[in-house]
């Protein structure tokens, strides 16, 4: 969320960002709204006030015995209690309708940030890696995994519904030998590992920024006030929430977990085998740090770096691209998406996502530390994903794949594959 004194003072920046980001507020109607609770709030202080100094005037007149006095006053606390009780009725409506419209708001977007509509507006920044050729003809992810008896989608259709899965033998070694080599990558780089819930509050997304606009993507617990979380960063982040922490040192925390998500909305060849699906695991790398620009914006290129460290590491073409406005979520200030070479796509496909809130997040999740002058402020907060698993494996079966119809394991892999150079075909 952002500074009410700050929107006040940006209104136009903010009403246009909310606009690029495809979000419905009026920022005019906030301000309005916003204007009508600060006067319902200075009449009710008046009347407390009143009202107060009328009760301990009938104190004094009582000792004093001037009765008939007493009865003036105490019709006149009467009155005042009536006024009050209608104006904290109007007050609390006037705070409702600010809440409503607050959560709306859209964080700002940094001043790098490319103008666009989708996706398709994204901007490349770089590229890793050549694309692979083969003189024979590929097989796509789905047939490799078949071949390999890795991957059995029609099992995992009548066990679950559509768009989920069973994974079977190196398919499962697979899984976890990406998650567990961007752990490790994490733990030497001075992150704190954690086990996190994967059911969370409604206060929890509502202060990480997933809600409201998030709600339709989200499997709710029925008749119990939780939901399953779509990524690791909500319990991540929630951890410090209403904490005063030490930020002298960024707070570096990762997770790995499953992660559920209802997918609304996606359809074609996004819906095809792995790529998009309703359960899945990520290794998620979370970072709180002080409110310095500069400092935050390091950090981003930090966790960016990270999960291309990841790929080259799998041996995996790659492009790193500066997500344009009208591909942010709400919450973000700067975002670059990963994407990975998928031949069967015979493109790129997103397979990370790098995020900085500034204070955005720690605002809404009231996450603060104080400044050597002993001001409170509140923290920079900043996400990425290390490794999404089984999307990971496309590009890693397809890119690895041999004439043979075997597969090629990176030398990163090799250790958590109980030494696999390559799955054979059985």
């Amino acid at each position: 969320m952002l500074d009410m004194k700050w929107i006040r003072a940006n209104q136009e920046q903010v009403q246009t960002v909310a606009n690029q980001k495809g979000i419905q507020i009026s920022i005019a109607e906030l301000l309005l709204k916003d204007e009508k609770k600060r006067l319902l709030q200075q009449e009710t202080e008046v009347f407390r006030a009143e009202r107060n100094k009328l009760s301990n005037q009938i104190g004094r007149l009582v000792k004093q015995g001037a009765h008939s006095e007493v009865e003036q006053i105490r019709q006149r606390v009467k009155e005042s209690n009536e006024k009050l009780a209608v104006l904290e009725t109007e007050l609390v409506r006037a705070e409702e309708q600010v809440a409503e419209l607050m959560v709306l708001v859209p964080n700002i977007v940094s001043p790098d940030t490319p103008g666009g509509r989708s996706d398709a507006d994204n901007v490349e920044r770089r590229r890793v890696g050549e694309a692979p050729s083969f003189a024979f003809e590929t097989r796509d992810h789905m047939e490799l995994g078949e071949l390999h008896e890795m991957v059995d989608v029609q099992r995992g259709v009548k066990a679950a519904g559509s768009r989920n899965y069973y994974l079977k033998g190196a398919g499962v070694l697979l899984h976890r030998a990406v998650q567990q080599l961007a752990i490790d990558l994490l733990l030497r780089k001075g992150y704190t590992l954690l086990d996190v819930p994967l059911m969370v509050r409604t206060e929890a997304m509502n202060h990480t920024g997933f809600f409201p606009l998030g709600e339709d993507q989200t499997y709710r617990i029925a008749n119990e006030d939780k939901w399953l979380v779509g990524t690791s960063e909500v319990p991540l982040i929630t951890f410090h929430a209403n904490e005063i922490v030490e930020a002298d040192v960024p707070i570096k925390l990762a997770a790995a977990s499953n992660c559920f998500r209802s997918e609304v909305g996606s359809a074609g060849r996004d819906v095809h085998g792995l790529y998009r699906v309703h359960q899945f695991a990520k290794v998620e790398q979370v970072i709180i740090c002080k409110a310095d620009p500069e400092l935050s914006e390091r950090l981003l290129q930090e966790i960016t770096a990270n999960a291309e460290e990841l790929l080259q590491l799998l041996e995996l073409p790659y492009r790193v691209m500066a997500v344009c406005t009208g591909d942010m979520s709400q919450k973000t200030y700067k975002q670059y998406d990963i994407e990975t070479w998928m031949p069967s796509r015979g493109a790129y496909g997103e397979t990370h996502s790098s995020s900085n809130l500034h204070d955005f997040q720690a605002r809404r999740s009231n996450i603060r530390y104080r400044a050597e002058d002993g001001t409170l402020l509140y923290c920079h907060t900043l996400n990425n994903t290390a490794v999404a698993s089984p999307r990971i494996l496309i590009p890693l079966l397809e890119n690895h794949q041999q004439e043979d119809g075997s597969i090629h394991i990176p030398a990163a892999l090799r250790p958590y594959m109980n030494g696999m150079e390559r799955l054979m075909v059985t």
